[in-house]
């Protein structure tokens, strides 16, 4: 088998039946099989899966292991060159595939390779979590080209250049197998968010590249995992910023970037607190306070996982948003 595309599913009846038939209907590439991983759904969705889908195969997990942890366990079971971590809101187009496989496959020091993404919502918009290729500014914040921050661009063609970038989202992102299982994975510590950066960037810091080729699109729903301005959300957002930074970083770059990092998170819990935003402020407070606590993990990850390169960091956020601004 040549790539295997993966949907994690977890009570998803009504979301498979908008998105998948798009899936099924444009994966036709000789050596490719569609496969639903179900993080142990109780409601129909496997029932239908079967009676309605009957060519997509389904792997069944006793219970439900997260993003990715359930990716982690469906992929173990795979045997293809490639694997494509697809969301199940994802709508994909005629020939989407293809140049994804041509990228991957032109270089052998390519990990892996995302397509454009649009919003579902407002077609003519990039989508926040990917947009047409994820940076990485030396304090660990994550943006993109076509989303900075909040602001979120629409696709006037500016970014329809294949280029090499930080990361690539796990909303759709097509990765060597065999690379992935020897990186560890998706680190499940992480939970949610930010776990796809953390795999990019433990490729690059052994000398492998990243890229998006905006000759595929697709169209990704998104926001339904956890509401945006939600207290958990930033608690994750922020202890997840602080294990990248620490497992990938190190020396003296470390101890300044972590350094710098965290003094930034005290200066924004400071203002949440000034602004009344206690919920926000405790949310912050709590993920260094996690951080702390997972250091003895942290550290043990980082000694499986000894870089052979260093990954160049991109410029400051804030000077990509003043860029597009």
């Amino acid at each position: 088998m040549i790539v295997s595309i993966i949907i994690l599913n977890w009570n998803g009846e009504k979301i498979m039946r908008q998105y998948l038939p798009s899936v099924v209907k444009y994966s036709d590439v000789e050596g490719c099989e569609v496969v639903v991983a179900d993080n142990g759904s109780t409601d129909n969705s496997v029932n239908m899966l079967k009676n309605e889908f009957p060519s997509v195969k389904t792997i069944l997990l006793d219970k439900n292991y997260g993003f990715t942890g359930g990716y982690n366990r469906a992929i173990a079971q795979v045997d293809s060159k490639y694997v494509l971590l697809l969301n199940s809101d994802v709508e994909v187009t005629k020939g989407y595939l293809q140049p994804l496989l041509h990228t991957i496959s032109s270089d052998d020091n390519i990990a892996a390779v995302m397509p454009k993404i649009l919003s579902d919502r407002e077609r003519n918009m990039f989508e926040y979590a990917g947009a047409a290729g994820g940076y990485l500014d030396p304090l660990g914040l994550p943006y993109c080209r076509g989303r900075v921050l909040s602001k979120i661009e629409e696709d006037k063609g500016q970014y329809n250049n294949e280029v090499e970038v930080f990361w690539a989202t796990g909303a759709a992102m097509l990765i060597r197998k065999e690379l992935y299982e020897e990186l560890g994975g998706l680190d499940e510590d992480f939970f949610a968010h930010m776990e796809e950066i953390d795999l990019c960037w433990r490729a690059k810091n052994r000398g492998y590249k990243v890229f998006c080729n905006p000759k595929s699109t697709v169209y990704h729903l998104g926001g339904a995992t956890l509401a945006n301005g939600s207290p958990f959300k930033l608690f994750l957002n922020f202890r997840n910023s602080l294990y990248m930074l620490y497992k990938n970083l190190y020396g003296i770059e470390l101890l300044i970037k972590l350094f710098a990092r965290m003094s930034f998170d005290g200066i924004v819990a400071i203002g949440y607190l000034l602004l009344g935003k206690f919920s926000n402020f405790k949310a912050v407070f709590k993920a260094h306070i996690g951080f702390y606590k997972a250091l003895s993990t942290l550290k043990n990850k980082k000694r499986k996982h000894k870089p052979t390169t260093k990954a160049k960091m991109n410029s400051l956020i804030i000077t990509a948003y003043l860029k597009v601004r």
